[in-house]
């Protein structure tokens, strides 16, 4: 695993998904939900910045003004010091994301004091208190729901002394104070609750993916069975059969027609090439043997040999013949459907398939200079369209890749035909 999957998997547990720790198919999808909270909270604290800013700027305190604005801009810059972080770098993002709401109360909490402490009518304190009521929805989008009650409870009670202190200088009734309290704390308790639910639908969403992936290791391992029952049906059975029938055909030489006998000599030679082909496509006994290189060479050779088919080169010089990888079996099953697809539809004259691996990546090249993608269809409109007539290969393919933290993508070349590219996370055996 590549050290940014090892820190992904590493994020997974610190949000407290430990649950999922087994399975490293899962922790990008939680991380990238956690990130999507968390960028939703840096463009709040823009706005609470702004609302900083604007507040000491318009309406500063009578005194301690410069503190007040040093503050708020100090502020302002911790806040753009966030979304860069987000933007630039998300694991880091995940764990920055703790302290913000600390600071973010801690901010507040010491300008409505200095603003409370310096005017005699504190309308700075009423204007900078209003913005205590952004905290608990910067709270709410974070998928910890512990660290949000320890804010907006913290929140709440901030407020209210903050009111408290505003109250004496403005002359306001205590029933005010009371009303506005209430509203930020009901907004405190509806922020835990969301955080609650935005961390159950996470978890479900997990643990549906989680079962998806499993469902889909079986069906893949399922049909690698079906198909290694077939060949070895084939293999003992019709295959056997066509060669004991040749040998048959040795003894009739000298007592049958030649033309006939070598007729029918060639079409038994023909059929169990054919055969042999099927077979090494059903279950490639050279993938286990000899490699990925030789086995991608032997499909290349066995397509190619198809009439009307387009000339195939394999480039395997990346991917040294003695390596062994966990991807190996994967790339191989999605070359073979990369390379049915060119057969089939791409109306190529020529493909390449080309194998590579470094620094933990296996990845998997197949160009055509065939008709490519349609220009008004992408590649999701092209897997739903195969789908529906009943062609799920090549989106199976994506999912299992996908599913272990792999990309497959297929896009048109400038040049015309199609490049369908496959890079997966691997490690040598």
């Amino acid at each position: 695993m590549r050290n940014s999957d090892l820190e992904i998997a590493g994020l997974t547990v610190y949000l407290g998904f430990g649950r999922f720790a087994d399975e490293p198919r899962i922790h990008r999808i939680l991380v990238e939900h956690a990130v999507r909270g968390i960028r939703i909270q840096a463009l709040l604290r823009l706005f609470l910045a702004a609302f900083v800013l604007a507040t000491v700027g318009l309406d500063p305190p009578d005194s301690a003004k410069v503190l007040s604005v040093a503050t708020g801009i100090a502020y302002a810059a911790w806040c753009v010091l966030g979304c860069w972080i987000v933007l630039r770098h998300e694991p880091f993002a995940v764990r920055w994301s703790w302290i913000g709401l600390p600071i973010d109360l801690l901010l507040m909490t010491i300008l409505a004091v200095i603003a409370s402490m310096s005017n005699d009518v504190s309308w700075t304190t009423n204007a900078l208190i209003t913005g205590f009521a952004l905290v608990p929805m910067i709270a709410a989008v974070s998928l910890q729901p512990r660290l949000c009650a320890i804010v907006v409870t913290a929140t709440v009670v901030v407020y209210a002394v903050s009111n408290a202190l505003a109250r004496a200088a403005n002359d306001e009734p205590w029933s005010v104070v009371v009303l506005r309290v209430l509203v930020v704390a009901a907004l405190a308790v509806g922020a835990i609750l969301l955080a609650q639910l935005n961390r159950s639908r996470v978890t479900t969403i997990g643990s549906l993916a989680a079962e998806r992936a499993r469902l889909l290791d079986a069906t893949m391992e399922i049909e690698e069975r079906e198909r290694g029952n077939l060949a070895d049906s084939l293999h003992d059975g019709a295959l056997q059969y066509i060669l004991a029938a040749r040998q048959e055909l040795a003894t009739l030489r000298d007592s049958a027609d030649e033309v006939t006998l070598d007729r029918v000599d060639g079409a038994l030679r023909d059929s169990a090439r054919l055969l042999r082909t099927t077979l090494s496509e059903l279950h490639p006994a050279v993938l286990e043997q000899a490699g990925l290189a030789v086995a991608l060479t032997d499909l290349a050779s066995s397509y190619g040999s198809r009439a009307g088919a387009p000339t195939i080169t394999v480039d395997t010089a990346a991917w040294p013949p003695e390596l062994r990888t966990t991807a190996d079996s994967l790339l191989f099953a999605a070359a073979r459907e990369f390379l049915t697809n060119v057969v089939k539809h791409a109306e190529a004259d020529n493909a390449e398939i080309t194998a590579e691996f470094d620094d933990g990546v296996a990845r998997l090249v197949v160009v055509d200079d065939g008709i490519g993608l349609p220009d008004d269809e992408n590649v999701d409109d092209l897997m739903h369209r195969r789908r529906s007539t009943g062609h799920i290969g090549l989106a199976s393919r994506r999912v299992r890749i996908e599913g272990l933290g792999g990309t497959m993508t297929l896009e048109n070349r400038p040049t015309g035909g199609l490049a369908a590219v496959v890079e997966l996370p691997a490690r040598e055996l």
